[in-house]
Formats: structure tokens, sequence, C-alpha cells
């Protein structure tokens, strides 16, 4: 069984360490309960902001070039990320180099100075990734998803907008940040090849933060949409169209999302699924076609997203749902069912040779659910799940009234695609 270590410094900081024999290497990241659903209206794409002023200078290390050039020299792998409920920085080193890790991202994070300039060119270099985005018609179609399933902070992009970009002065995104980079909204992870002497490290970095007086804000709650079928239409001249088609799922920890996690396998889950052999090996109807899972604290997703045939569009969207209400209507076989559970265990203990994914593992549940489950534990749900399970969760997710979707391409007629979104009875 996968072991790991909980223990919390002086000052409240959560650590979790999850040693691991084979390796020589050492992932340090660092978890804070925050991302873009904790904005209010005026700092959309403040969090993400924050994250890419992290590695703009310090006091001791005034400028990029020298943050990179330090974690360069030992040839380390580091990066950070924004998501909707919480936002995280790690490096991956040799472990001999673990306190330059510890030493780096404790700098970083509670020493970046935020110059003036730095924050003017940055905010141009988000707005050219929002750009991105928004040209990338597959990452698009995601977000304009999850503005039709949710209501609330769940529905607005993570990089925030050109306009809420230009609004974001630097003193309200230190307010910000210090608001919620505190003691008791961070987890600390370490993972790999961890030396006797991390500890102490820790203690003396991380554990020396201060926890302010004012606690962090909560994230607004979002809800679900009903009332479907709901379909936002985007016109771009695409030879290959984006379809995202998405149902409401379930939060982190839910006691259904085991079932549902087999269920979305069986569908969109690899080469020999369902939607791959229907949509693209029997028909050619699509390069790409996969189902996926998108839980957050409170609510969560369940999402198809394919790039079809821009001639045979609604044969595709057609035979998706075909496929969406096999499932409804007669549930899953006793073949399929064995194949997704040892797919899912063959991604997960591959996933999970990586010390960066061992920490994110470990931190993301203690981070989100105050809760963790270990590998085996979280797989042995898996096993648990039974055929009847799975229908069961697929009546209760597959309903066209929770029906949301995306389509990018050469198309302005809603009503033609109106018609094709309902799960057949």
């Amino acid at each position: 069984m996968s072991l790991y270590q909980k223990t919390t410094l002086k000052n409240g900081t959560r650590v979790i360490m999850v040693p691991s024999h084979d390796t020589q290497a050492c992932t340090v990241l660092v978890l804070f309960e925050v991302g873009s659903r904790y904005e209010n209206a005026k700092l959309v794409g403040a969090s993400h902001f924050v994250e890419h002023m992290m590695f703009k200078g310090t006091k001791r290390r005034p400028n990029t070039m020298d943050i990179s050039r330090d974690l360069d020299s030992v040839g380390a792998d580091y990066n950070a990320f924004t998501g909707k409920d919480y936002t995280g920085y790690y490096i991956r080193l040799t472990a001999a180099k673990t306190e330059l890790a510890v030493d780096m991202l404790h700098d970083m994070l509670f020493h970046s100075t935020y110059a003036h300039e730095e924050c003017e060119r940055e905010r141009e270099v988000i707005k050219e990734e929002i750009n991105m985005y928004e040209d990338n018609p597959i990452m698009h179609a995601e977000e304009l998803l999850e503005e039709l399933v949710y209501k609330g902070t769940l529905a607005r992009p993570i990089a925030g907008t050109h306009k809420t970009m230009d609004g974001i002065g630097r003193a309200s995104l230190l307010k910000y940040r210090d608001e919620h980079y505190v003691p008791s909204n961070m987890i600390v992870a370490v993972a790999g090849k961890i030396g006797p002497e991390v500890p102490a490290l820790l203690e003396a970095t991380f554990g020396k933060v201060r926890e302010p007086k004012s606690k962090p804000r909560p994230f607004a709650k979002s809800s679900l949409r009903l009332g479907g079928p709901r379909l936002a239409l985007k016109y771009k001249e695409t030879e290959q169209v984006q379809f995202t088609l998405g149902f409401p799922g379930f939060p982190y920890g839910h006691d259904k999302m085991a079932a549902l996690s087999v269920l979305s396998t069986i569908l969109g889950g690899g080469m020999s699924s369902r939607l791959f052999t229907e949509v693209r090996e029997r028909r050619g109807l699509a390069y790409s076609v996969r189902a996926s899972l998108s839980p957050y604290q409170d609510v969560g997703n369940f999402a198809v997203q394919a790039g079809l045939t821009k001639a045979k569009i609604d044969e595709g969207i057609t035979v998706i749902m075909k496929e969406i209400g096999k499932a409804v209507k007669h549930g899953v076989t006793a073949e399929e069912l064995t194949r997704a559970k040892e797919y899912i265990k063959g991604k997960t203990v591959l996933g999970l040779e990586e010390s960066s994914a061992l920490a994110e593992f470990f931190a993301k549940q203690e981070l989100l659910q105050r809760k963790i489950l270990t590998p085996e534990e979280r797989l042995a749900r898996v096993d648990a799940v039974t055929r009847e399970d799975v229908k069961a969760v697929a009546r209760q997710v597959f309903r066209t009234s929770g029906l949301s979707a995306a389509l990018i391409g050469p198309f302005k007629d809603k009503k033609r695609f109106m018609k094709l979104l309902h799960v057949p009875s």
C-alpha cells in the first residue's frame, strides 16, 4: 500500500510526504486553495495573474532569468497551474538538490516583488494567452460548455478576459494574493526520494510564514443549470468541427464517482471505447473522441468531446447521442466492466510513476476534500462497482433536461443542431 505521512508545521501549514524508494527524483509541490471561482466580478483572472507573477523576480532573485538559471543549472522541471478550485507550483529535480526546490518555492511564493513594469508586461502576455485559448477550438469549446453547465463563478474563464485583465491593478492583485496565500490555505507535498533533512527545511521556510488574523474568503458556491438542452454555437471557419457535450456530474469524493468513472471509461476512455469504435473506427466521423470528468468541490460535469467531420456533423452528433442512450437503456456488459476496471488500474499505476504525479494525487485530496484515499483505496472503490451501479448512474446523469453542448464550426443555424440534442429513450 502507498504510504504517506501527514504533519503540520508550527504555523498550521499542512505537509504531506510520500516517499518512494525506486527513484532518485524528488518533487516539491505547493498547492493553495484558491482559483478562479474565488474571484469577484472585478478580479476575474486574478488567480491566474498571480501565478504568472510568481516567476518574475524576488528580492534575492530580482528577475525571471535569476530564477530560471538557478533551476536550469540542476536540470529541474518546474511549472505552475491555475484551476478553478486551486493554484499549484512545483519543482521536480534530483533528490540531492531538494533544498534548492524548497528554498526557491518559498522565495517565489512569499518574496516576489511584483514590480510595476513586470505586472504591465505580463498583463499583455496573458491577453495573448486568452487569444490563444479563443483561437484553439478544442480549448474554447470546453470554456463555452462550462458557461452553459454552471451558474456562478465556475462559468467564468480561468484566464479572465481582456476587459478584466485591464481592470486589475497591482495593488488589488497584491491584496488578493495576500488574502489567500496563507498557511491555513496551503499544502506542501514532497514526493519521491525524501531525505531526513526535509522536515527541518520546511519548518525553516514555509513554517515561518505568518497566518493573518483575517481568514481567506471562501468560494461562492455554484449551481448547475437545468431545463436543457442548451447549445452554444460559435461560427468559425474550420475544417474540423469541435463538439462538446456535457451533463451534470458529481463533486470530488462523491460516493458515485467510481461508477461514473467506469462509465466514462467504457464510453470514451480509450481506443476500444464505445464512442471511439462507433464514431471513428466504424464510420470515420472524427479524428478524436473522448469522455472525461471534471469534478469540483461542490458540483461537477461529465463531458464528451469530439473533433467531427464537417460534412457529416449531423451524423456524428446523432451517433454520439445514440451511444449515450444505449448506456441508459441497456447499461454495460460484464466484459466491458472488467476491461474498464483494468484500464483504470493500469492508467492509475502508470500515472503515479512520476514523483510529481504522486505529490499532486495526495495533495489535491487533502486540499479539496480534507480526506485522503491511497491509490489502493481508490482502486478498491472502482473494483466494487457493479453493472447495476453503472446503469443507475447513467440514468441519473444522462438526462436531456441537464444536457448542454458547445459547437464551434462554420454554422449559423442553431435550430438544426438543437433537434439532435436529446437522449434517445
